[in-house]
């Protein structure tokens, strides 16, 4: 028995190892998940009480038992480090994009921490470790690509998640601004016309709109309301709506007439946008034209000329 298990070569090891590591792993992870399902059916549960304090902790997930307190720690860290201006910025970043709570920016900063602390390990794996055996240029390359990465990271998906807001209200603006128009001039004071856009157009922009009613419900004034919705948003067509919106009501005009300017206003707005993409188009294709199509063309064409020049002359 033991000859045989001797003579078997290394890789039915590795593979066995393997299955073994998946085998075990596939079992912790059902055990958790079969946990997490009857917790959450305890939860669902109407006067469902704990009364132990332990079972009470071990009701709140793993990841905020364990890695809340971490990340707080470690935001409040990068809250120290970091200038108030610059907190106040990320802070902005995050209404923008449609995320209004403080934990969001206490992970933010950790995760800011987190990839300058891992850019001197990257760069000790690369140049020192090197496990993948890279020389010369490209293990250059990757050095300062990962640095760029992880210092470049949280930023740019921070800046991906307000781009992709504000491009999904630019593009619902002239529907709701369309509905609102309809809704005044039926006869609808502008708050019950911002409520029927709430209620019958879901979106980014509406949950906006909920929020301006939720401030001049609270007591703000709908000018302070609106202002508020401009610094949330931060694109031109909702400041020239506002803007718009704030002078209708200081100087009395009727804002069903400047719904309906600001209405076909947008519309054309967006076809000059969607016109002005598609006359980018042609530039942006000669980009994977010029150095994937073409060399395959030149190829196939000048090849088996190349070949007999080749031979001519050899």
């Amino acid at each position: 028995m033991l000859s045989f298990f001797s003579s078997l070569p290394p890789t039915v090891y590795v593979v066995g190892l393997v299955f073994a590591f998946v085998l075990g792993l596939y079992a912790v992870l059902t055990q958790i998940e079969e946990r997490s399902a009857a917790r959450s059916s305890l939860r669902q549960l109407d006067g469902y009480e704990v009364e132990n304090q332990r079972d009470q902790d071990l009701l709140v997930p793993l990841s905020q038992r364990v890695l809340s307190p971490v990340v707080s720690t470690v935001g409040n860290l990068g809250g120290r480090f970091n200038p108030p201006e610059y907190i106040e910025g990320v802070r902005q970043k995050h209404v923008q994009a449609g995320i209004y709570t403080a934990e969001r920016v206490e992970k933010f900063l950790a995760m800011r921490i987190l990839g300058f602390v891992l850019i001197p390990v990257w760069l000790v794996v690369i140049f020192l470790v090197n496990p993948l055996g890279l020389g010369g240029m490209i293990q250059l390359v990757a050095a300062i690509g990962g640095v760029v990465a992880l210092a470049t990271l949280p930023n740019s998906r921070l800046n991906s998640k307000v781009q992709d807001r504000q491009k999904s209200i630019q593009k619902s603006l002239p529907d709701v601004l369309d509905l609102l128009t309809i809704s005044v001039e039926a006869g609808l004071g502008f708050e019950q016309a911002v409520d029927r856009v709430v209620h019958n157009v879901p979106g980014e922009l509406s949950d906006e709109f909920a929020r301006v009613l939720g401030e001049t419900a609270a007591g703000a004034s709908r000018s302070d309301a609106l202002r508020s919705l401009q610094d949330r948003v931060d694109i031109p067509e909702v400041r020239s709506f506002v803007m718009a919106m704030i002078q209708a009501d200081k100087f009395g005009v009727s804002i069903g007439r400047v719904l309906r300017a600001q209405s076909d206003e947008m519309r054309i707005k967006r076809r000059q946008l969607a016109q002005e993409q598609a006359q980018k188009a042609p530039v942006k294709m000669m980009i994977p034209m010029v150095f994937c199509i073409f060399p395959s063309l030149f190829v196939v064409i000048l090849g088996p000329a190349g070949i007999n020049i080749a031979e001519a002359l050899g």
